[in-house]
């Protein structure tokens, strides 16, 4: 049932705290995610460059197995493994895939100096290394490696400045004299300070290294030892520009989303009920109505809640101006009656009033003095009757033996269950019942019935009398406040409008039951 109120539509909206948590997490993520890509991508340069090595060192050491296996008294090594282990015998095959990881792998210390061998390199193999020199050279003005070719016992046989000495000392290049390939990433040392810019890429300050064995047959023939500094992340996020203009462009965009997500869910809602506010407070009721856009669940319950309390204001300052009105009306006119009264004997010349005279003009004091203090009374109950505790509750039959106490001159008949509760507690009950009898005898009733029966809605309860009923001109107004159609007796007019307040503080209903035939019947609704 609709209760004039404006009401928000009951559809999904994200709640506050969930639109502040994805845009922290998003800001959170942000950094996170490009520390991550950054250290990917160096990464990915590092394992590229352990790939251009490792081709590089296989094709030099085909060509010095070439040339080794040329010199039948060339005195070989030790026997190297046909296989390694997990690969079959007769596999032709035997990839080397890059492993070097620099966020997880070890970064060793400078690349220790060559030292002087205790016996020099046979000259066979002296010849070797003359002879792949120059092909060394140009390698390395092409690739920027730096390649060294070693004797199977670790003496530098090609390599500029360090031929003759050893480097079997150094961990890689003793693993490749076993016959295993091995890549380390060491420490770099620059003859010059990198580029301010370059300190932001770790990658700049390491070198890759890889020792590949030489072998010819079984037999180890050597090792080619080469060397290359990575190339660097921000020369090639230079050549890469464009694409990181795209990313720049998500980037953007995803913070223009945010700003957008801000603006729909969270700024707009709040101008929009700001602005709302200042046209309620200036007395416009068209205000009182929903926003165009809610955002938040949060905000679409706030924006309900103030304009419902909006309306709830309004409503009930349109009762208090009305009640006022009545109120003074009502008060008004048996003061002026008192008071035309009261000047008529005070003006009145000794001995020109009768004893009659002047006790029937006492007499309308009296009544209207007694008017007024049931109109008191009356407000008194209304005012409790919009703020009753509503704490309690009593029985069918406890609220008829109480009603009997009340109107004696009334029999009271009970259908239903004695014992079935009532959501009302025993004074509120002895309020609502005792104004419905009240009203019934002074229509000439004889009797009242209750009739109570519960079901899935809440309870019902009929009060139902069989004296002259209500005349279908006044059905409609019962219930407003001051209506009555027995001012000459005294009647106020708020017994029912009290009942009614009362029982709309419950959460209930009350209604004149239109087909009742003799007498008058209300319904009450209580949950």
């Amino acid at each position: 049932m609709s209760d004039g109120r404006p009401h928000t539509p009951g559809k999904w909206r994200p709640s506050l705290a969930l639109i502040i948590g994805l845009v922290l997490a998003t800001v959170l993520a942000l950094p996170l995610v490009g520390l991550f890509f950054f250290r990917f991508y160096e990464n990915q340069l590092i394992q590229r460059t352990e790939a251009e090595l490792i081709g590089q060192s296989a094709v030099l050491a085909a060509v010095a197995a070439q040339m080794a296996g040329e010199a039948p008294e060339l005195p070989l090594g030790a026997e190297r493994p046909r296989a390694p282990p997990g690969r079959a015998p007769d596999e032709p095959y035997d990839p080397i895939e890059p492993r070097l990881d620099l966020a997880q792998g070890p970064i060793l210390g400078r690349r220790p100096d060559a030292l002087p061998s205790a016996k020099p390199a046979d000259p066979a193999f002296l010849e070797i290394g003359r002879r792949l020199g120059p092909i060394l050279v140009q390698a390395q003005a092409s690739t920027l490696a730096g390649f060294r070719i070693l004797d199977p016992r670790g003496v530098v046989i090609a390599g500029r400045e360090e031929v003759g000495l050893s480097l079997a000392h150094v961990p890689e290049v003793a693993a490749a004299l076993r016959g295993e390939v091995r890549s380390v990433l060491r420490t770099r040392i620059s003859r010059h300070p990198p580029p301010p810019v370059y300190s932001v890429s770790r990658g700049t300050s390491v070198r890759v290294f890889t020792a590949m064995p030489i072998v010819v047959g079984d037999r180890l023939a050597g090792v080619v030892y080469a060397s290359r500094t990575p190339s660097n992340v921000v020369k090639q996020l230079y050549e890469e520009r464009g694409k990181l203009a795209l990313a720049a462009a998500a980037i953007l965009a995803v913070t223009a989303l945010i700003g957008l997500l801000f603006s729909r869910f969270v700024t707009h809602p709040v101008h929009q009920l700001i602005r709302r506010t200042a046209e309620i407070g200036r007395g416009d009721r068209s205000a009182i109505k929903p926003l165009e856009r809610h955002g938040t669940r949060e905000f679409a319950q706030l924006s309900e809640s103030f304009l419902a309390m909006a309306a709830s204001l309004q409503e009930r300052s349109d009762y208090l101006r009305t009640f006022a009105a009545h109120v003074s009306h009502e008060l008004k006119s048996p003061l002026t009656a008192i008071r035309g009264a009261a000047e008529l004997m005070l003006d009145a010349a000794p001995g020109s009033m009768t004893e009659e005279e002047r006790r029937r003009f006492l007499g309308n004091i009296l009544a209207d003095a007694g008017r007024l203090a049931a109109l008191v009374n009356r407000l008194r109950e209304l005012a409790r009757a919009d703020n009753p505790p509503i704490e309690g509750e009593t029985n069918l039959g406890a609220a008829a033996a109480a009603l009997r106490t009340a109107q004696p001159g009334l029999a009271i008949r009970l259908d239903g269950d004695p014992a079935l509760r009532l959501p009302l507690s025993e004074e509120n009950a002895g309020i609502v019942l005792g104004h419905l009898a009240d009203n019934a005898a002074r229509h000439g009733a004889g009797t009242l019935t209750l009739s109570a029966r519960r079901d899935a809605a809440g309870l019902a309860l009929l009060v139902r009398d069989d004296g002259g009923g209500i005349a279908p001109g006044n059905r409609a107004r019962i219930f407003d406040t001051f209506f009555t159609t027995r001012r000459e007796e005294g009647g106020t007019g708020m017994g029912l409008a009290i009942v009614r307040s009362l029982v709309e503080r419950h959460g209930g209903t009350i209604a004149l039951d239109e087909e009742t035939g003799d007498g008058a019947a209300f319904r009450i609704r209580l949950p």
